[in-house]
């Protein structure tokens, strides 16, 4: 994990003139640390962080009987990363890769997701093509159209009748004791290739000039950032419940957001088509659920 939390961290710093990584490493009360790398105030990214985490002790019991597995021992390990650009036509993006350990049960969870505030196809096609791409390199484990299905329904705010983005692959509950080097080698694929999915897109957003108008948009839709993380994030929920780095779990906030009563764009206008995309119905749930 360290080393992909490397790699990714020197590929980002790469797009960036000055702004670098900082490092924060931490111990967690109960058992286990982790190390946070967080960017800020850069020419591309406003906010980020790039977070390994290797975690153990007690779940306390009722949330322990929400999870597969018995007893309240558990070990957890990750990496989770968050970016929010500055300029609105850069989406933000978000990745997890994670294992654990919950008494006899281990299972592996993860995913990507993109959250664009001005919708363009190409970026999503690219995005979901280095997903598919890596699906198909491991496709007695990993489903592409099954992860994606599952990603848009995962990444849906009922409150709202919006997906939060345009997806991306989400999986979960993929359990180790049923292929342990193949799921493994599906994961670390998977992140090793999280900076081919998305450092293209930003390189062809980053020079498109901003206007006030535009940066206020995307201040609105970054609300619906934070309602989804605080209101059904699994990731930030596990951290809470398990006594979790706070600063680390809410790195994923972004630095500037708003809310405004009841505000709709224009219709015909760039704003109102990414209102059009993310507001298509989830894939309706699967008839059957393996292994979840």
């Amino acid at each position: 994990m360290n080393e992909l939390q490397e790699s990714i961290c020197v590929g980002l710093e790469a797009l960036e003139p000055r702004a670098r990584f900082g490092r924060d490493a931490w111990e967690r009360p109960g058992g286990g640390g982790g190390l946070t790398r967080v960017i800020s105030d850069g020419e591309i990214f406003e906010k980020g962080g790039v977070n390994v985490s290797r975690v153990h002790g007690e779940f306390p019991d009722d949330f322990a009987r929400t999870l597969p597995g018995d007893g309240t021992s558990f070990f957890a390990t990750g990496v989770s990363l968050v970016l929010h650009p500055n300029s609105p036509h850069i989406p933000t993006v978000h990745a997890n890769f994670r294992y654990l350990e919950h008494g006899e049960k281990c299972w592996f969870g993860g995913g990507a997701d993109l959250t664009p505030y001005y919708f363009h196809e190409e970026d999503k096609a690219h995005f979901h093509g280095a997903w598919r791409d890596a699906c198909g390199r491991h496709e007695c484990v990993a489903d592409f159209e099954r992860f994606r299905d599952r990603c848009d329904r995962y990444f849906y705010l009922p409150h709202r009748g919006e997906r939060r983005g345009v997806g991306g692959i989400f999986f979960d509950y993929l359990f180790a004791h049923d292929d342990f080097d193949s799921i493994h080698a599906f994961v670390r694929d998977a992140g090793s290739c999280f900076l081919d999915a998305y450092v293209p897109i930003v390189k062809r957003r980053a020079d498109t000039p901003v206007t006030p108008e535009q940066r206020h948009w995307q201040e609105l839709r970054r609300g619906r950032y934070v309602e989804f993380n605080l209101v059904f994030d699994r990731g930030t929920l596990f951290g809470l419940k398990t006594n979790g780095r706070t600063e680390s779990i809410l790195m994923s906030l972004p630095p500037r957001v708003r809310w405004e009563y009841q505000a709709e764009p224009e219709p015909n206008t760039p704003e109102a088509a990414l209102l059009e995309e993310l507001r298509k119905p989830p894939p309706p749930e699967e008839s059957t659920v393996a292994a979840t």
